[in-house]
């Protein structure tokens, strides 16, 4: 059972602090020793995991652009290197490229310190094994070890190396473009194309120079590729409004025929097309599927309960495949689609729309750059038809209006409030006429309206982590989502535990 201290480290199936200074009332939680702690424990954990000794084990170690990721890995490697290990410093990477290590370099382990999109005084430890990344359960093992101070025995004869393995993952992308795209300049697939990059100053930057301008793509025009970890531009975030307008500014001043934009590690990706038009959430997921479901008919996406009612229909009836709405997080995403295929079920993708995409062909690992890379393939054969990105996309339907709702849970047990009023709003929905309950839902309560009554849908469902309960409103007509809320509004108000 893990007590306070180290219970605030735990983020779903990553661990995430405070770890600079900066920020007032945010004093750096992520101290040396705390750091210490836990790269014992996840050494502890792997040892276990994969039947070796601690001095057996064989760890890559990564970090993203923050400004106390320098930091971070020398605490961690050092550590590796106490309890005997053979660690790989990777320097500044992505978090996929670290997992592909233990894929091609034979590492037992890695660890990405990372913390996403998050402000810069924050980072955290992201652990993979060949199988991929970690469960909220080991995660609460290697914690579990760091709060008790379990540490393996000290051997002093761990080696460190330094590798540039960011180049050799960047070769692998560049030769599946060739072989894809497979032009009549085998070698320069992109030359013709303008192709700009914004990285957000996070560790991104890679893809412009070592992908993109070495098969023969123009990059002029490309954003914020050095890293700098106080991100001084806008959030390295493609959820972020600020910037996909970025992104967006960049392709439409320098007519450029696409625009990627990655967060700060690069497990997610997005997308503008030549127009401005943001290939990003529903729109994003709609092209994924429709690439990843070419010579996989009739497959299944599985993607995260907020996707619109339009993305359904244009999966199942524009692409001729099958929907499978599942509940927020990625990793949840991931592991039942992972579940599925065991099932005997064909699904090739799995996609949450906050842009972490993970294809069967890539090991269903969430990559930005290789859901990018896949984006720019399909590019390249749709300019040999005479077709842009945005003919893949033409009959999904967008909403009208949308809005999302972050309503804060009051009371203390926030996770049990928030499933009492999910089960008292299960319960009003389907004694109220007009109210069409979901029955392919599978987090929290969604219900759909018809034209007379708001013309669309909303889901309320309680935060992965967080005492809050998101509300998501969309509706095909105008003044559609004030109508949907004011109907749900009589239920809101008559309940304890929200702050409305």
């Amino acid at each position: 059972m893990l007590n306070d201290v180290y219970k605030q480290f735990k983020s779903g199936t990553d661990i995430r602090g405070v770890a600079s200074g900066g920020v007032p009332d945010q004093p750096v939680t992520l101290t040396d020793e705390v750091i210490e702690r836990m790269a014992d424990g996840f050494i502890l954990w792997l040892s276990e995991k994969v039947g070796k000794n601690p001095d057996e084990l064989k760890i890559s170690v990564g970090r993203d652009s923050r400004i106390s990721g320098p930091r971070l890995m020398a605490l961690t490697t050092a550590r590796f290197q106490r309890a005997g290990a053979q660690v790989l410093r990777c320097g500044l990477a992505s978090t996929p490229s670290m997992f592909m290590t233990t894929v091609e370099l034979g590492c037992d382990g890695a660890l990405q310190i990372t913390a996403s999109h998050h402000p810069f005084n924050r980072n955290g430890l992201k652990f993979f094994t060949r199988d991929g990344g970690l469960e909220g359960s080991d995660i609460e093992a290697i914690l579990t070890f760091a709060q008790n101070g379990a540490c393996p025995a000290e051997k002093n004869g761990g080696v460190a190396e330094d590798i540039d393995y960011m180049s050799a993952y960047a070769r692998g992308l560049c030769e599946k473009i060739k072989s894809e795209v497979c032009a009549e300049d085998y070698d320069y697939p992109l030359r013709g194309f303008h192709i700009v990059v914004d990285a957000g100053n996070g560790a991104g930057g890679f893809y412009a120079d070592k992908v993109l301008a070495v098969l023969g793509a123009d990059i002029t025009g490309s954003r914020f590729l050095n890293p700098d970890g106080m991100f001084p531009n806008h959030v390295p975030n493609p959820e972020d409004a600020a910037a996909m307008a970025s992104i967006r500014e960049a392709v439409l001043e320098n007519h450029a025929d696409l625009g990627v934009i990655f967060d700060t590690d690069v497990d997610r990706g997005g997308a503008v097309d030549s127009k401005g038009n943001e290939i990003n959430r529903n729109r994003l997921v709609a092209v994924a599927a429709a690439i990843a479901l070419e010579g996989c008919e009739g497959g299944t996406v599985v993607t995260d309960s907020i996707t619109s009612s339009g993305l359904k229909m244009f999966i199942e009836e524009t692409l001729g495949g099958r929907h499978y709405r599942y509940r927020r997080g990625y990793k949840n995403v991931i592991d039942k689609a992972i579940a599925l295929n065991a099932q005997g079920v064909d699904c090739p993708l799995a996609i949450e729309t906050s842009g972490h995409a993970a294809m069967r062909e890539n090991y269903f690992l969430d990559d930005g750059a290789y859901l990018c890379t896949k984006i720019i393939i399909k590019a390249a054969q749709l300019r040999r038809e005479g077709r842009g990105l945005d003919a893949l996309t033409a009959a999904l339907k967008e909403p009208m209006e949308s809005r999302e709702i972050r309503y804060r849970i009051t009371e203390k047990d926030f996770r049990a409030c928030g499933e009492r009023i999910i089960a008292d709003l299960t319960a009003y929905a389907a004694a109220q006429p007009g109210w069409n309950l979901a029955d392919d839902n599978r987090e929290g309560v969604r219900v759909s309206f018809d034209k007379d009554n708001g013309d669309g849908w909303f889901l309320l469902r309680l935060s992965v982590h967080d005492p809050i309960m998101p509300l998501n409103i969309e509706s095909d007509s105008r003044g559609g989502v004030s109508v949907i809320l004011g109907k749900l509004e009589t239920f809101l108000k008559s309940v304890s535990g929200l702050e409305l």
